[in-house]
């Protein structure tokens, strides 16, 4: 991810968590992305679990990846 101007956020929920600390996560427009925990979120341990609604960041040049960014309460 180059810069913050360039990146896209969606809201998804967690559907499955995948060995590497990643997760696949279900968009709220019907898509499925593979996503990891951004830095800050492993810095400060925030945990998360299949079911939790999260936002996504991702890059305009690969749709299918992308970067939790916040897990919602």
């Amino acid at each position: 991810m180059s810069t913050k101007e360039d990146a896209i956020e969606f809201a998804g929920e967690v559907s499955e968590l995948l060995p590497n600390a990643m997760f696949r996560v279900k968009l709220e427009n019907g898509h499925e992305v593979l996503a990891y925990a951004s830095g800050k979120m492993r810095k400060h341990r925030i945990r998360v679990l299949v079911g939790d609604k999260v936002n996504v960041e991702m890059t305009p040049y690969d749709l299918t990846k992308g970067r939790i960014t916040f897990r919602f309460k």
